[in-house]
Formats: structure tokens, sequence, C-alpha cells
């Protein structure tokens, strides 16, 4: 196939260090939310796969797939943070009530669960992080309405109603089923747990970064248990910006000068994040969203999420759907190495744009990337089957 892709470097990404990005998310705050995360029931450590396969011709020494698929049972790397959002922000209204700290282990146990029954948590979802929100609510004892727009596939809706949930349909986009559960949550005073803001100043999508950065810790010591090198590049999947921020900042803060060079990478029809880039400031997406990627169809950034990349971040790719599916079934068949892989369409793009790199004849793509014979990569396969139909038929070659 031809890997069609387009590359931009950010001129405004800055020397690692000669910026704080502690105000926003920091080192700190994640490892407390690892604390947290560690203890929930049916915690464990995500794998860390060596795509052997991918070192043979693609001009790099190792690519190494943190695979996010088991995470939870639920399929995705959000399953980290709505549901740690949704437990701050039911502790912090426990604090209040009680004067005093309440613990996580003391929030799951349900001895309040007369006070967090009468607590209504809602957000908008394509549907990983509205599943997320789903499980942390049933979890910790509160009512759950996720907001889905018309393109969510009735498996992703199906998912969410049993964890308990409710679900309200909204038409149009995400950005839209954002706006309709910010209004909806304001006239019915429901707490909204937002993945994204258009409110720098917003500190719940903070608290969902946070809960992110579980799996960029155990990234690090699956490293450095093993004695591994730590990664030079690091591809990521676009969205609003909230794995991105996540990943950029927690290895920034704790690597310094040693922090890899990260490259967003999103669909070519959903670019907030490119147009951002391009344009040195938050801009809506060129295309119209229509991706088969649908965790990636996002149009606006977040506000949050913006200035973590906009230093961070020195590289932003688009890529097209066929690239999705042609890494889907290359991980299905264990073509690169690591055993058959299940990832879905929106976890893959970090790989499709390391591909399309690799697969530039000019070699333009792995000079201006500064990609070599001793680079180390890290991709995030952010999610598994998390529409299982969508997966066999996309996978079925």
């Amino acid at each position: 196939m031809t890997w069609t892709f387009a590359l931009h470097r950010n001129s405004r990404a800055i020397e690692r260090g000669s910026y704080d990005l502690t105000a926003i998310l920091s080192v700190a705050e994640g490892q407390r939310a690892y604390q947290d995360i560690r203890h929930w029931q049916g915690y464990e450590p995500t794998p860390l796969r060596d795509l052997t396969g991918m070192t043979m011709g693609s001009g790099v020494h190792r690519v190494l797939y943190k695979d996010e698929a088991s995470r939870f049972g639920l399929g995705s790397f959000k399953a980290l943070g709505g549901a740690y959002a949704v437990g701050r922000l039911l502790q912090q209204h426990l604090n209040k009530q009680l004067d005093r700290p309440v613990s996580v282990d003391e929030l799951a146990s349900g001895v309040h669960m007369d006070q967090t029954r009468r607590i209504t948590i809602a957000c908008a979802s394509d549907g990983n992080h509205g599943r997320s929100v789903a499980a942390g609510a049933n979890r910790f004892g509160c009512d759950c309405v996720i907001f889905l727009h018309e393109r969510v596939s009735r498996s992703r809706e199906q998912a969410i109603v049993a964890l308990g949930a409710s679900v309200i349909r909204t038409t149009g986009n995400y950005d839209e089923s954002v706006r309709a559960a910010a209004q909806t949550s304001r006239t019915k005073g429901w707490y909204v747990v937002a993945d994204t803001s258009d409110d720098p100043a917003d500190r719940m999508p903070a608290l969902v970064m946070h809960g992110y950065s579980t799996l960029v810790i155990e990234t690090l010591e699956q490293l450095r248990s093993a004695g591994d090198a730590l990664p030079t590049h690091v591809f990521l999947q676009g969205g609003v910006g909230g794995l991105g921020a996540a990943v950029v900042s927690h290895l920034w803060e704790e690597l310094g000068d040693l922090a890899p060079v990260f490259i967003i990478v999103e669909p070519s029809r959903a670019d907030c994040l490119y147009q951002s880039a391009v344009n040195g400031r938050p801009t809506p997406a060129k295309g119209d969203l229509d991706t088969l990627m649908a965790g990636l169809s996002c149009g606006e950034v977040s506000r949050v999420a913006w200035p973590i990349l906009e230093r961070g971040v020195e590289f932003f790719m688009t890529v097209e759907d066929g690239a999705a599916v042609q890494c889907m079934r290359l991980l299905h068949r264990g073509a690169l190495g690591g055993g058959s892989i299940v990832a879905g369409e929106s976890g893959v793009a970090g790989l499709a744009g390391l591909l399309a790199a690799v697969n530039d004849r000019t070699g333009m793509a792995l000079r201006r990337l500064r990609l070599s014979a001793s680079s180390t990569v890290l991709l995030i396969g952010t999610e598994g089957a998390t529409d299982p139909g969508i997966y066999e038929k996309l996978t079925r070659e």
C-alpha cells in the first residue's frame, strides 16, 4: 500500500527543561494516581511488547509497544483516566461533607453509598472515555450519564450500559456532544468528568490525564527492571491531546535532557492538533471528522493539554484511514513480531505514523525525525477490539 502522510515540525517546541510544565501536570500527581489505581480490584500492569519484526529493514534499532488492550477488562488506556477522576471527585465531595480526608479504599468499600448515590456523573464520549467514567461510577457508587454522538457504534453504547450507566444520544459529532453534556449537566446539577475543556484553568481534564500517567510509570518500571534503554522517540495518538500531554509532561519532567523526541499522529480527517501546530494556536480540524479511527474523531484541541503539546512535541503527523487498517492486520497476524496483537482502529495511529516514515522512499521522513539504527521507538497501543464487530471486519483479509 501507499503510506500517505503529512509531517510538520513544530518550531515552537523548546529545549527540554526550559519550561515548567508542572503547573498543569506533574510527576507527583501522576504518582498519586498510580498509587490509587494499583490498589483497584483487577489491577495488573499491561505488557510492553517488543516488535522484533520492525527492526528488519526499518532503519531503527528497536520498537516497543505498550499494549493497553487488557486494561481492567475495558480494552483501552482510557480505563485509567475517567475512572480515576470520578474517584477523586467523589473523594473531594466527601472530604467536605465529612470534614476529614476519605481514602480511595474507604470510598470503594461502599460505606458512604448513601452520599455517593445522590451524585450524578456525566461526560461526552466517543466510547472509551465514557466506558471508563461508567466503570468509575460503578466502582465508587454513584449515578452516571454518558452522552454519545450519532457516529458512536451500538456495540460501544451497549458496553457502557452494561456498566450501569444511562446513555443520551446527541446529534452531530463529538465536539457537539461535549457541549450537550456540559449544558445539560449545568441544568440538572450533574458533575461533568471531561477529558477535554476549552477552559485552560479547568482541573477535571488534568485529573483524567494524571490517571493516564500510570501507563507511563509502568513503562519506565518495565524498561528499568529489564535493564533496557530509554526510548529515543515516542509516537502518540492525537485525539483532543490528553494522552499526548500526559506522556510528554511526565517524561519531560522525570527524564529531563534524556526525554525522547515526541511525534503526535492523527487521522487526516480529524487533525485539530496538526492544524494547531501549523497555525501556532488552538485551531479546529480541517477535515470532516469522518474517520474510522473513531476514538480520534475530535475537531477541537483541549485547551488544558495544548500548552504542554505546543512546547513539548516537536513533530505532528497525519495519516490516512487505510494505514490504520493495515497496521491492525499486521499486528493481528503477528507480522511485526511480539505475537498476534489485538489493536483497535484508534490504537494504531502511532504505529501508522512510524510505518509511514519508514516506508517513505525518499528517506526524508527518517532524516527529519532523526530516526536511525540507534533509535528505540515507543508506541502506545491505546486500545484493543473495543468494538469486536468492527475489529473482525477490518482485520479480515
